[in-house]
């Protein structure tokens, strides 16, 4: 069994590789600090299990996880995060993830539990993203259900606070249709002003304080 954990954090990588040689004893565990050195580990070691923190330095986590199940096309994949909020777990449960982890609220047994279930076939969450699941099933104001996905991709650029212009050109569309997408996404949601659609963002995990006044990314 091979195992490859990519986390920037080291104390963090060092437990999660720990916990990973205690749930499969006798398993190879190998660490990255980044996406771009694990997505090299990955290519060279054709791992069988890969655990994935969400947020890399380098790049999304969840951005990466189609090359990486092209570089290794039998692993499974286990998502880690400390961010449970609504967005990031929509995009979990609607991403190709084995399984999820809540690295705030579930332990090193609960991590290996995730492990041997993915490895079994099944697919794990943690119990934030199965009442997550349940919520956007079932609220009709849950955002999915109100916002279009391009609405969404471009909320998260609105709650950085960046002009027009600058998510035009971020992201390859005229000024007129940001500025359509940006009125059409506030007359849904029932909000006003910027101050309250940066606000909203933020609540709903869109954008996290750091990103703020950040130049995005172009939306996948």
């Amino acid at each position: 069994m091979k195992i490859i954990v990519i986390d920037d954090h080291a104390l963090m990588r060092d437990l999660l590789i720990g916990a990973c040689r205690e749930a499969m004893p006798g398993s190879s565990v190998a660490g990255a600090r980044d996406a771009g050195s694990g997505l090299t580990l990955c290519r060279a070691q054709q791992p069988d299990l890969v655990i994935l923190d969400l947020a890399l330095p380098d790049r999304d986590g969840l951005d990466l996880l189609d090359d990486l199940l092209a570089a290794c096309r039998q692993c499974k994949v286990i998502g880690i995060s400390g961010y449970s909020d609504e967005f990031t777990l929509h995009r979990v449960l609607h991403s190709k993830l084995h399984g999820f982890v809540d690295k705030k609220e579930q332990t090193t047994d609960q991590l290996a539990l995730a492990i041997r279930a993915v490895l079994r076939g099944e697919r794990y969450l943690s119990p934030a993203a199965n009442n997550a699941q349940f919520t956007q099933r079932n609220d009709p104001n849950a955002f999915n259900k109100i916002l279009s996905a391009r609405e969404q991709q471009l909320l998260t650029l609105f709650g950085r606070g960046m002009s027009n212009e600058e998510i035009a050109a971020a992201v390859n569309l005229s000024e007129l249709t940001v500025r359509n997408h940006r009125c059409r996404t506030m007359a849904k949601l029932g909000l006003r002003t910027t101050a309250e659609l940066i606000r909203y963002a933020l609540e709903k995990g869109f954008i996290r304080l750091e990103m703020l006044g950040k130049p995005g990314n172009r939306p996948n």
